[in-house]
């Protein structure tokens, strides 16, 4: 009677058992189901933002920062770096197909050029040089490169010896004018604390998510970061300076619209002093229809940071749009001579066929490049290794 009783309750409850598991394995997968279709559906919409509201560059910023979930600058210190990723053989790869239209050009034009010769001579090192100068590496670098690659014409058979031996000249030119000790910068970094970054750039480069990739770098490396928000005549730059800021886990100070710049630098010094923060980076206005007026602004914001903080700004920082060619070096120079650029971000790089301007702004300004933008995701933001650019170009 016992057995039974006990055969006929143990049935009972393998029938009860599937029902109540059946219920969140279900729910489980419906929301994944749910989940991936809304996830597809946001990626591939597209939104032009210069045909928006002033509101919607959040909601580019946004959509870009979801896109790159699997690098959040949150995550923990054991994940690789952005940084780190350079070194692996993924990132050259990478590399290599975004900065596909220069390659295309430079190599192809050579194979243009040298179709159907066997040897280097006057009319082929001026094609070459008309080549090198339209794809932007500039007239005076171009004009260096034909020098040194005539004392080499007489071991010049090929296309392939001519794309090799251009490319060891590339490398030999930046290796020597451009090269920054990065082990050095990292011992100012730590030294200086905290460490002032201020960004530069007139509109429409990318500064804006350029310092919220810089944001999320510093904050991956294990970095406090602070953003001051001192662009206050933009329409939305606050605005999507608190995205990038949430995204990268980093701290925000910021004033209301069209308030003083100067105001919004000064409390952001003395909010990361009291708060211990490592890196600060302060955003500025990049208009260009009033020239001389912004450049005595930003002049302020310096003298502003240096009164607060002896030293400080550590590292003024120059974005430009790679896509713009010569007059980016224009810009650079402007910048430059007005308040005093140490390095450079070079953003685009992806979209234009004209990569030689890196060559370029290396050779003529003589600033370092520090960073290079190949594409829309956080890690498309890459310190600059001068072989590797080159490799990738050929």
């Amino acid at each position: 009677m016992a057995f039974k009783w006990f055969k006929k309750n143990k049935e009972t409850k393998k029938e009860n058992t599937p029902q109540t598991q059946e219920i969140p394995e279900s729910t489980e997968a419906v929301q994944v189901e749910e989940t991936t279709v809304e996830e597809e559906m946001f990626e591939e919409e597209t939104i032009d933002q210069e045909d928006k509201p002033a509101e919607e560059p959040a909601d580019i910023l946004l959509q870009e920062a979801e896109e790159e979930e699997p690098t959040q600058p949150n995550s923990s210190s054991s994940e690789p770096l952005p940084s780190e990723s350079s070194k692996s053989p993924y990132f050259f790869k990478r590399l290599k197909n975004r900065l596909f239209k220069t390659h295309k050009a430079l190599t192809g034009g050579v194979d243009t050029i040298f179709a159907g010769k066997t040897k280097i001579d006057d009319d082929l090192l001026e094609e070459l040089e008309e080549l090198l100068i339209t794809s932007d590496i500039g007239v005076q670098t171009s004009m260096n490169l034909i020098e040194r690659l005539s004392k080499k014409s007489s071991k010049i058979k090929t296309a392939d010896q001519l794309k090799k031996a251009l490319k060891e000249e590339m490398i030999a030119l930046l290796d020597t004018e451009t090269t920054i000790d990065t082990e050095t910068v990292a011992l100012e970094k730590a030294k200086e604390k905290p460490h002032v970054i201020m960004v530069l750039g007139v509109n429409g480069v990318g500064k804006t998510t350029t310092i919220g990739k810089l944001a999320a770098k510093f904050s991956a490396e294990g970095k406090t970061v602070l953003i001051a928000a001192a662009d206050t005549f933009r329409a939305a730059a606050i605005e999507q300076l608190e995205i990038w800021a949430d995204r990268a886990g980093a701290q925000i100070v910021k004033h209301s619209e069209n308030s003083d710049p100067a105001a919004v630098a000064y409390d952001s010094i003395e909010a990361a002093i009291s708060r211990g923060i490592d890196i600060v980076l302060v955003d500025t206005a990049g208009r260009l229809h009033t020239k001389v007026n912004l450049m005595e602004e930003l002049k302020k914001i310096k003298r502003t940071l240096s009164r607060k903080l002896p030293n400080a700004p550590h590292e003024i920082l120059l974005v430009l749009d790679a896509t713009t060619g010569q007059n980016a070096v224009s810009q650079a120079k402007i910048f430059n001579d007005a308040i005093g650029v140490t390095g450079i971000a070079l953003t685009k790089l992806d979209g234009t066929a004209k990569g030689g301007v890196v060559i370029s702004i290396c050779s003529d300004l003589k600033i370092p490049l520090n960073y290079i933008g190949i594409g829309e995701a956080i890690e498309d933001l890459q310190d600059f290794d001068p072989v590797k650019f080159v490799n990738a170009v050929f």
